[in-house]
C-alpha cells in the first residue's frame, strides 16, 4: 500500500467486506446502494482501490478484496465494532445511534485509544460478572 487509507476507502473496504460475506459476489450496484452514491462514484473509488492493490476489479465484473485489501476491511470492521458494542451496550445508544457515531467515530480513533477501549469494556464486563 503506497499512502494510508482515506475514511471514504475505508469505508468501502469495509462494505465490500460486508457484502461479500453476505452475498458472496459484490457489484458495484450493490455497492453504491450500500454507500448510497452513483455507480460512477463507485467506480472512481473502485480505481482508487485497485491502484492501491486492495481490490481487483475489471469493468462490468464483480469485486473481490485483495490479501491486503481484506486485512484493511478487517481493521476497519473490527474498529466499527469495538466502538458500535461500547456505544451500544455501555452508553446505551439505540442501534442506529451507535451505528452512526461508531462509523463517524472509527476514522478518528487511534490504535492507542481503541486498544485502551477494549481493556475498559472488558475490566466492566469482569466487574459485572
Amino acid at each position: 500500500m503506497k499512502k494510508a487509507l482515506t475514511p471514504a476507502m475505508e469505508d468501502y473496504l469495509e462494505l465490500i467486506g460486508k457484502l461479500k460475506q453476505k452475498n458472496k459476489v459484490v457489484r458495484v450496484r450493490d455497492i453504491a446502494k450500500g454507500m448510497n452514491v452513483k455507480m460512477p462514484s463507485v467506480t472512481a473509488m473502485l480505481n482508487s482501490l485497485a491502484k492501491e492493490n486492495l481490490i481487483h476489479h475489471e469493468r462490468y465484473e464483480h469485486v473481490d478484496l485483495t490479501p491486503l485489501g481484506l486485512k484493511q476491511a478487517r481493521k476497519a470492521l473490527r474498529k466499527h465494532m469495538i466502538l458500535f458494542n461500547f456505544l451500544k451496550n455501555v452508553l446505551k445508544l439505540d442501534s442506529k445511534q451507535a451505528d452512526n457515531d461508531a462509523c463517524r467515530m472509527e476514522h478518528a480513533v487511534s490504535s492507542a485509544t481503541l486498544k485502551k477501549l477494549v481493556e475498559f469494556v472488558s475490566c466492566l464486563d469482569k466487574k459485572g460478572k
